[in-house]
C-alpha cells in the first residue's frame, strides 16, 4: 500500500463517519432503532444469552441498522432529484420504509425467539 492508498482509505473512512453522523443527526427512527440495539445488549447480558445467541442478536440489530441507513440514503437521493411530490418518488420511498419495516418486524420475531424462554424460565423459577 503507497500513501496515496491510505491517503483514500482515510478520506474513505471519514466520509463513512460523516454518513453515520449524518443519518444519527437527522433520522429520528435511526435513533430508535439504536436506542431499543442497547436495551436489547443490556437484555442479553442481563439474561446470560449464549454466544451463538450474541451472535445472532448483534447481526440482527446491525440488519436493522444497515436497512435504517440505506433508507436513509435513498429518502436523500429521492429528494435530491425530485424536490416536488411525485408519485414515484413516493413509491420509492414506501418500498424502502417498507423495507426497514420488515427487518424491524424480523428483529422483533429474532428477540422473541432469543429471550422469550429465558423469561419463562425465570417466571417459572419465582413462582416454583
Amino acid at each position: 500500500m503507497n500513501s496515496n492508498d491510505i491517503d483514500r482509505f482515510k478520506f474513505s473512512f471519514r466520509n463513512a463517519f460523516a454518513g453515520i453522523q449524518t443519518a444519527y443527526r437527522t433520522q429520528k427512527n435511526l435513533k430508535i432503532h439504536m436506542f431499543i440495539g442497547l436495551i436489547m445488549i443490556t437484555a442479553g447480558f442481563l439474561l446470560n444469552i449464549t454466544n451463538s445467541d450474541w451472535l445472532i442478536l448483534i447481526l440482527t440489530i446491525m440488519l436493522v441498522i444497515i436497512s435504517e441507513l440505506f433508507n436513509t440514503a435513498l429518502e436523500f437521493t429521492v429528494d435530491l432529484f425530485s424536490p416536488d411530490f411525485s408519485l414515484q418518488a413516493k413509491k420509492a420511498k414506501d418500498v424502502s420504509a417498507a423495507g426497514v419495516l420488515v427487518t424491524s418486524l424480523f428483529a422483533i420475531l429474532i428477540g422473541i425467539l432469543i429471550f422469550l424462554p429465558k423469561i419463562l424460565k425465570i417466571f417459572s423459577n419465582l413462582y416454583k
